[in-house]
């Protein structure tokens, strides 16, 4: 059984290749999204294809998902073929402006469908209707990584497969997806791989930790390490670290990237602890709280330790001049993206998965947003 389109995604970038169009790839700045852009520019690569551009959005300035501040960047590369990685499956407008823009977009993502598709020719998604594909729990690194077969066939040799898969691995870890079928093939091939990775950027922080930690444990630190914020001419310092060939380079972004990640933690307990404050008497059904001056690299981690902790829906948001950004945790068993579905005309954008999501908002639909969420929330 297929994955619905990936064959023709796969025969549609074999034919850019083929024309020499132009290629732009265009991903999520998180982990998953990260290794899922490198897989498929390593696959392109591979396959005699030159990219023309890679491109991550600022979550913070321009939102999650394709942002028009971006396609007008990427637009003097047109006419281009926009390979979009983990994201993509909710821009409706955004798909429309890249049309006219003279882009051509295929999306290849793994987060929940809303009510209607974009209006493009090929997309990827196993949680789209019709597609038969049994496991709906890949991430958009194991998408890619199934792309990347499609479009190397035997032409992948055995080391290239064992340098994809360890990023799959990487990628489906960082996302917190569900470690059985697909994943759990990814992961333990892929942690095999990891021990003994030419990357310099993983080789040199795996060895520099303690022989009594075990790899599952090494792994989660490389992970927070790649989390770390830190953006250079646009590429997260993740897509730097998992890019640089040099060992120099490498030890001395590592070096940046372990002081960021520390630092990251104590800012963590900083706002944590003011958001507690903000809760005391509060009986909400949900928790909703933001702050212009969160930093928005924060939120995430933030609401996931006000679940954890309240096992309430948690929406926590970095307060823009104009507009908020937003990221949601949820407890089992409910689904971030029904709920604010029901609230979905106060919204600009929303998406992602049933227990972590996000959203965009303008600041005067803040008050009736939580006031929607907390009458529409069921426990």
């Amino acid at each position: 059984m297929e994955i619905k389109n990936l064959k023709e995604a796969a025969n549609r970038i074999k034919k850019a290749v083929k024309n020499k169009e132009k290629i732009i790839i265009y991903g999520d700045s998180d982990l998953d999204g990260v290794t899922s852009v490198i897989i498929a520019k390593e696959a392109i690569k591979n396959l005699g294809g030159k990219i023309q551009a890679v491109y991550f959005p600022s979550r913070e300035n321009e939102g999650y998902g394709i942002s028009e501040i971006g396609l007008n960047i990427l637009k003097k590369f047109s006419p281009a073929l926009l390979v979009v990685l983990d994201c993509g499956i909710s821009n409706f407008q955004e798909v429309k402006i890249a049309k006219k823009l003279g882009l051509e977009v295929i999306i290849i993502d793994h987060h929940e469908i809303l009510d209607k598709l974009p209006a493009v020719k090929i997309i990827v998604d196993p949680k789209q209707k019709g597609d038969k594909y049994p496991f709906k729990g890949l991430a958009a690194c194991g998408l890619a990584f199934r792309l990347a077969e499609a479009l190397l066939g035997k032409k992948m040799t055995e080391n290239l497969r064992k340098d994809l898969i360890e990023l799959t691995a990487l990628g489906t870890i960082a996302d917190m997806m569900p470690r059985t079928d697909d994943n759990g093939i990814f992961i333990l091939e892929g942690l095999k791989s990891l021990e003994n990775s030419w990357r310099p950027g993983i080789k040199i922080f795996l060895n520099s930790l303690e022989d009594n930690l075990k790899f599952d444990q090494k792994i989660q630190k490389l992970i927070s390490v790649l989390n770390a914020r830190d953006v250079e001419n646009n590429f997260p310092a993740s897509f730097r670290l998992l890019t640089i060939s040099s060992a120099d380079e490498a030890n001395s972004l590592l070096e940046k990237l372990i002081e960021k990640s520390e630092e990251k933690k104590r800012m963590v307990d900083v706002v944590f602890e003011e958001a507690e404050e903000r809760l005391l008497g509060n009986n909400d059904k949900i928790i909703f709280e933001g702050d212009s001056n969160w930093d928005y690299s924060l939120i995430s981690v933030i609401a996931s330790l006000l679940v954890n902790k309240h096992q309430k829906p948690a929406f926590i948001f970095k307060k823009g001049c104009k507009e908020s950004q937003g990221t949601v945790r949820m407890p089992k068993g409910t689904n971030a993206v029904l709920l604010m579905k029901s609230c979905q005309e106060l919204l600009i954008t929303y998406g992602g998965h049933p227990m972590a999501a996000g959203f965009r908002i303008k600041n005067e639909n803040l008050d009736k947003f939580r006031e929607c969420l907390n009458k529409n929330f069921k426990t």
